[in-house]
């Protein structure tokens, strides 16, 4: 359980580091981070979706978002674990996008919650649910560079990865997160997994999409096995074998669904699937 000294001293930091000016914030990134950067203010900035929404531009740049409403159960998962997880707890949505995760934290029972990405418009929009909400004592956004966050060593219980570890280079990340993670802290992380072929051929057809990086690294198994070498593995899950298809043929969701259910759980064929979770914890005796 999170005590209030701790939630200050933590919060003083963060001061610290969303006092960082823009300018000083660009000049400590490389050139790659800098393009992941601009791809995910442009993907969050309501105006420019706005004024493409009507165009074939926004096909190009946000066609795939009608596939995320297909991923109803692991969702619901994620969601589920954390409001098991973050009761009285320090929570961090890592590479948090537009917040709803952070949110949804501080709403269930989190102590604090907090969340930081890369994208300033981002961070904006985090703030700004967070007021309608009616959680934003309780959560705080900022922004960061996910490999080298600059908060306290051991101060985090709980950490959200979602969709955001392939963007990242993650002989940095792991052990960024492990650094912050507390001994006995988890890690959830919600990925994309790279085996299945024809959603890789759809990733190769949409490359606007995604960034360069992004699609050189979405994750597979070689890298839940890296992370091993500094968390323990406690558990995994595959899901959505079939039921990405329901985003191109929506009436047959239910039946798709019902379907993965039996092969979210055969071994190999497990592997085709096109999302999957995984939680890490850091040893408590560390």
């Amino acid at each position: 359980m999170a005590n209030t000294n701790e939630i200050k001293m933590l919060l003083e930091k963060v001061d610290i580091i969303d006092r960082i000016t823009d300018k000083d914030w660009k000049q400590t990134l490389n050139n790659r981070k800098i393009k992941e950067l601009e791809f995910h203010d442009r993907d969050r900035d309501q105006n420019i979706i706005e004024q493409i929404s009507s165009s074939d531009t926004f096909e190009k740049f946000y066609g795939n978002k009608k596939y995320y409403t297909v991923a109803k159960r692991s969702n619901q998962f994620v969601k589920e674990w954390i409001r098991k997880e973050t009761i009285d707890k320090i929570f961090l949505d890592y590479a948090c996008g537009n917040g709803s995760y952070a949110i949804f934290a501080a709403s269930v029972g989190a102590a604090l919650s907090l969340g930081f990405d890369i994208s300033s418009i981002s961070v904006q929009n985090a703030k700004v649910a967070a007021v309608a909400a009616g959680v934003s004592g309780k959560t705080r956004f900022f922004q960061a560079d996910a490999e080298n966050i600059k908060l306290p060593d051991n101060s985090i219980d709980i950490i959200l990865c979602s969709g955001m570890l392939h963007h990242l280079d993650l002989s940095y990340a792991i052990p960024e997160i492990r650094r912050i993670l507390k001994p006995g802290g988890k890690i959830l992380a919600y990925e994309a997994l790279d085996y299945n072929l024809a959603i890789k051929l759809y990733r190769k057809l949409t490359p606007d999409m995604r960034t360069d990086w992004e699609k050189a690294h979405i994750l597979n198994l070689n890298d839940v096995k890296f992370a091993t070498r500094f968390l323990e593995l406690i558990d995994i899950r595959y899901w959505h074998v079939l039921g990405y298809l329901g985003g191109k043929f929506p009436i047959l969701l239910p039946f798709l669904n019902n379907v993965d259910r039996i092969l979210e759980k055969v071994p190999l064929i497990q592997r085709l699937s096109w999302m999957f979770t995984f939680v890490l914890r850091k040893k408590s005796e560390e």
